[in-house]
């Protein structure tokens, strides 16, 4: 019969903890490598390939927020653990710590073991865990898959108080092993082209997935396609840029008129468009464009398509861990310039709409924002009253409002008169 008011998914896995003949007063893990024994399993392991991507999307983020970030292997065994430090020194007391085994089998219901033993993403809080050593700890816990096999390759677990919880966490996480799972596979395309090549038929599975196009951040292009990657000129980024943003196709002279700032360039374009022809077809030649109108015969993932998709499904995080720069950022194609201000905007709006005060502060020490009056009086309006964080965020007011009225004297004051 069913304990009242325990979800199902937590009552099936108390009941797996039970047949294991688990302890709930007691927890069962042990460390199960000496420290030689992890360093050489660690970097054996598929999922220190993609260890930055981790850190980027998510430790970063977690070292003043009261969480924690572990990595563990498709066992359940924990092979890196970084974030908060005080929340990690505490953690150590129910021996959460690298190289310890929190499988299912091994302390009963928790995050990163019934994630693997369900494979799918989920959240265990308080005392849904078996153990009640436990207890004050919630967790959410999203396997990893290799892209080639579907196999489970590990679990990337966020560990902490209410927050490690909160109804955007899941989906937070699960767009940061999104990201994981196609790094992997990037480098798994990359691995097969290095290899030299056999007398046999390639099998189909072999084939690139979406090729990429990565422009934020960046004056030039990089195109990520069939495991190479090749670095393109400002000018055919941004016409690859456009094409990609206008699946539909542009005609030739408006594609022109979003290329260059001058009219007349239709005999420019063109002579260009020869040129990425040229280039294309040696990088990839599926993505050579057609004409009447231009466009390109496949689908071509641009790095801030992916911005947008994050703040779609509401990852915040995730998505400002993308968001590498502003698009071709001197470029001053009007197209570009366009794209460019539509996705500065989309995101600021998204993070000052639904962001949480960590990820708004984040965004408000980069680049793009640390101007930003109302993006800085946001983050004060949204941390508590006693925050230590409030008094870096008035200062950076205050300087802000003397830098900027020190620059609006001098564009004001009058100039002297030339003799």
């Amino acid at each position: 019969m069913p304990a009242t008011g325990v979800r199902r998914l937590v009552e099936e896995s108390w009941q797996r903890s039970l047949q294991l003949k688990l302890d709930p007063d007691r927890l069962g893990t042990a460390l199960e490598f000496d420290d030689d024994e992890l360093r050489e399993y660690r970097d054996a392991h598929p999922m220190s390939l993609v260890l930055p991507t981790i850190h980027s999307l998510l430790i970063r983020h977690t070292f003043d927020s009261g969480l924690i970030v572990a990595v563990g292997d498709e066992a359940g065994r924990l092979l890196w653990i970084d974030g908060d430090r005080s929340l990690r020194r505490k953690a150590e007391g129910m021996l959460f710590v690298e190289g310890a085994d929190w499988s299912e089998r091994a302390v009963g219901t928790s995050a990163p073991g019934t994630a693997l033993a369900l494979d799918h993403g989920i959240q265990i809080q308080g005392a849904e865990h078996f153990n009640r050593i436990v207890h004050p700890w919630s967790c959410t816990a999203v396997p990893v898959h290799d892209p080639a096999s579907g196999r489970v390759l590990g679990v990337i677990d966020i560990t902490g108080g209410e927050d490690a919880v909160a109804p955007a966490t899941l989906p937070l996480l699960e767009a940061a092993v999104a990201a994981v799972e196609s790094e992997l596979r990037i480098r798994r395309l990359d691995e097969l082209s290095s290899r030299p090549r056999r007398a046999t038929l390639r099998r189909p599975s072999a084939v690139a997935a979406e090729p990429l196009l990565a422009v934020l951040g960046s004056d030039t292009g990089r195109l990520t396609s069939r495991g190479k990657a090749v670095e393109l000129s400002m000018r055919h980024a941004e016409i690859l840029t456009l094409l990609a943003w206008h699946p539909e196709g542009l005609s030739v002279d408006r594609l022109a008129g979003l290329v260059y700032e001058r009219e007349g360039s239709v005999v420019t374009l063109r002579a260009e468009m020869v040129r990425l022809r040229k280039v294309l077809e040696v990088a990839d030649e599926a993505l050579v464009p057609l004409s009447r109108p231009y466009r390109l015969p496949r689908k071509l993932e641009l790095d801030a398509h992916r911005v947008l998709a994050f703040l779609d499904r509401g990852a915040h995080r995730v998505a400002l861990a993308a968001y590498s720069g502003a698009l071709l950022p001197t470029s001053s194609a009007p197209g570009i310039v366009a794209i460019r201000a539509e996705l500065s905007a989309r995101l600021r709006d998204a993070l000052l709409t639904d962001a949480s005060v960590d990820t708004l502060l984040s965004y408000a020490r980069s680049d793009e924002a640390v101007y930003d009056v109302e993006v800085w009086r946001a983050c004060l309006m949204m941390l508590p009253p006693k925050s230590p964080k409030r008094a870096a965020v008035v200062s950076r007011l205050e300087r802000i409002e003397i830098e900027l009225g020190a620059v609006q004297q001098v564009a004001t004051s009058p100039q002297p008169r030339r003799s």
